[in-house]
């Protein structure tokens, strides 16, 4: 099990499952952990592979917050404010 979670491809499956988990629910959920995982998937192409699974565990945490927290900001509506719409899609 160990020797999954430290091979670089499987983290980037995961983003990939879990980008495709985001266009069937959409909401940014799941895109903060398919960024977080992509990211780390990508690092442990370089010198971060030598990290123990608990400490890349900790960094894919981190890193999906970060995105989530950032996704939020940007995307999210002003406050206070609520979504309306004026018109139908059918018209």
């Amino acid at each position: 099990m160990t020797d999954l979670l430290t091979a670089w491809w499987v983290w980037l499956a995961a983003a990939l499952v879990l980008a495709i988990l985001e266009v069937l629910a959409p909401g940014f959920i799941f895109l903060g952990f398919a960024i977080g995982a992509a990211v780390v998937g990508l690092a442990l192409l370089g010198p971060t592979q030598l990290l123990s699974v608990p400490m890349i565990l900790l960094a894919f945490a981190a890193l999906s917050l970060v995105a989530w927290l950032v996704l939020r900001k940007l995307f999210a509506l002003p406050k206070g404010q609520v979504k309306t719409f004026n018109h139908d899609i059918n018209d």
